[in-house]
């Protein structure tokens, strides 16, 4: 079992990938590099906008990434990649978190930073895009 307890409250930071702060692509990688898996850093990005959208779809075009069928009963591989659409047009992907068991994922919002939350609560469960295992 990995320990997150030292990430919550972590404040995010745009572009973050330290102690300092986090955005929500920085957090992912830390928690998944705690598991022993370089996710690797993006690497399409037109604009801020663009960036969790140009990961999730390169990233998942690529094969580096395999959608889970969790609405079917596929079991969700802890870690695993949470995309989510917030406040953003259908098909997009604008946030990102990671699967920790226990129907919870741990991400990062900019007012109160790394904190956990349940996968099925408001808001988060309607904005799920999919659910992904990294096969590298």
């Amino acid at each position: 079992m990995i320990d997150y307890s030292d990430l919550i409250g972590t404040p995010f930071v745009q572009d973050g990938r330290s102690k300092a702060g986090y955005d929500c692509y920085g957090l992912t990688k830390e928690i998944f590099a705690r598991y022993g898996k370089d996710i690797g850093e993006y690497w399409c990005c037109v604009d801020d906008k663009a960036k969790i959208n140009a990961i999730y779809r390169g990233a998942v075009a690529n094969g580096r990434w395999q959608e889970v069928d969790y609405k079917h009963g596929e079991p969700i591989p802890v870690p695993a990649l949470v995309g989510l659409r917030f406040n953003a047009p259908p098909g997009c992907v604008n946030h990102t978190g990671v699967y920790i068991g226990d129907g919870k994922f741990i991400h990062t919002r900019e007012r109160i930073g790394v904190c956990v939350s349940s996968i099925t609560a408001p808001p988060w469960n309607k904005q799920v895009v999919g659910i992904y295992k990294f096969i590298g």
